[in-house]
């Protein structure tokens, strides 16, 4: 059986979501994150030598990162279901979105999120300048990109309401996270297609069964 290594409020959610989409067995191994830190603990670690999450391990094999994982199950486990038949537009598009959403559209969201919490770890005395410096760096570079790169997600998804084709695929799986982030980070909310994206998918019965077996997700 499939045992995925899986942390509390994290993008290994997706992982879950995708087995319950597909009906695969599977066994969640649970972490908690550092109240402090709110780092991985450091058995993750035991599992794969950059102690991230998800970690997907069966039959000795370990695979990480959530792209990896999730064409590993396609592959092995998928029974040509959420991927658009080889060789079609549709294909590569699943191809390019499975690469973009980790690649390309976490980065500014991550940046995004480092530099809200900066104030909130500076020293009373250092914070004014602190959060003055952050939100320069906010506002003058890393709000045009995700605005960038959510207008561009507005606008793939006015096409059919899915990111690869005309079908639900795990190329909305892999993109729910950006989108969840932005939502709560950088105004995503505001735009329909996105908006109507979202709760299409948080409606999923996989996806609810998938909330209730992993826990606590919180993506903000």
């Amino acid at each position: 059986m499939i045992k995925i290594h899986h942390l509390e409020h994290s993008r290994s959610q997706r992982i879950l979501w995708l087995l319950e989409e597909l009906s695969v067995p599977y066994e969640i191994v649970h972490y908690k994150r550092d109240p402090e830190t709110m780092l991985a603990p450091d058995s993750l670690r035991e599992v794969h030598p950059l102690g991230k999450s998800p970690v997907l391990e069966e039959d000795g094999i370990i695979v990480a990162e959530t792209g990896a994982i999730i064409e590993y199950i396609i592959e092995q486990h998928g029974g040509g279901h959420l991927k658009p038949p080889p060789g079609t537009p549709e294909a590569r598009a699943w191809t390019y979105w499975m690469h973009y959403a980790e690649g390309s559209a976490m980065p500014p969201l991550l940046m995004k999120l480092v530099f809200q919490r900066l104030p909130e770890n500076a020293n009373a005395l250092m914070r004014p300048l602190v959060k003055g410096v952050a939100s320069r760096a906010e506002q003058g570079f890393v709000d045009p990109r995700l605005q960038e790169h959510i207008q561009f997600w507005e606008n793939s998804l006015a096409k059919t309401g899915w990111f690869a084709g005309k079908e639900f695929s795990a190329a909305d799986i892999i993109m729910s996270f950006p989108l969840e982030a932005a939502t709560s980070r950088a105004g995503a909310d505001k735009y329909a297609n996105i908006t109507d994206f979202l709760g299409r998918i948080h409606a999923r019965p996989a996806y609810l069964t998938a909330l209730e077996k992993g826990g606590p997700y919180a993506y903000a």
